[in-house]
């Protein structure tokens, strides 16, 4: 089955003070590296979207790389998932799916993410989604036949957006503490902290 990762970091991380979130580090590499490891043990094709800091960024991952750029990164997530996922609708003629996941993630490991892989291949529904405390979210599994509208996403919604639409056809994966998200300096120092990094 043929499950490609849509890794999103594209962001300027407006709340980080400055820093470059992607670049922070994390055990002994950067949060957006921790994130294409993981991806890279559960899939034979990852594709990373950047776009603010995209140089700075790309030059700190070790090639080969599929690196796809946003020129719209401002516009927010969906048009990375846009570009991203046109991208790869392109390269892949007989997708089977299709799993887009966050660089900010870093506890998003790679037995969550095959979890999610699993629970797609069994099930077939639209979508495998990650539960969260009011809402369902990425990382998430999207069925080939509903790629072109997340390729046609606006600047104003997200995958959200379309989890909601096909919410009769998801199946929810609960990640038991793994959604954590690095947000702000203080989100990153206490993940820190209770990782004991």
């Amino acid at each position: 089955m043929s499950i490609p990762i849509l890794l999103l970091a594209a962001g300027e991380s407006k709340r980080m003070e400055g820093k470059i979130k992607q670049l922070l580090p994390w055990k002994d590499v950067t949060l957006l590296e921790n994130a294409v490891k993981q991806a890279n043990n559960v899939a034979d094709d990852v594709y990373v979207v950047l776009g603010s800091n995209m140089d700075i960024i790309k030059k700190s991952l070790s090639p080969p790389i599929n690196v796809i750029h946003n020129p719209n990164w401002k516009s927010g997530m969906g048009s990375s998932i846009s570009v991203g996922v046109r991208y790869v609708l392109d390269k892949h003629e007989n997708l089977d799916g299709l799993l887009i996941m966050l660089a900010d993630q870093p506890l998003i490991d790679s037995g969550y993410l095959k979890e999610l892989q699993e629970a797609f291949r069994e099930d077939s529904l639209f979508i495998v989604a990650t539960a969260y405390e009011n809402r369902l979210g990425v990382p998430a599994v999207f069925h080939h036949s509903i790629l072109p509208e997340l390729s046609n996403l606006n600047n104003n919604y997200g995958a959200k957006h379309i989890i909601q639409k096909y919410q009769r056809f998801t199946k929810t994966v609960f990640p038991k503490g793994k959604e954590v998200d690095v947000d702000t300096p203080k989100e990153y120092k206490q993940l820190i902290d209770n990782m004991n990094l």
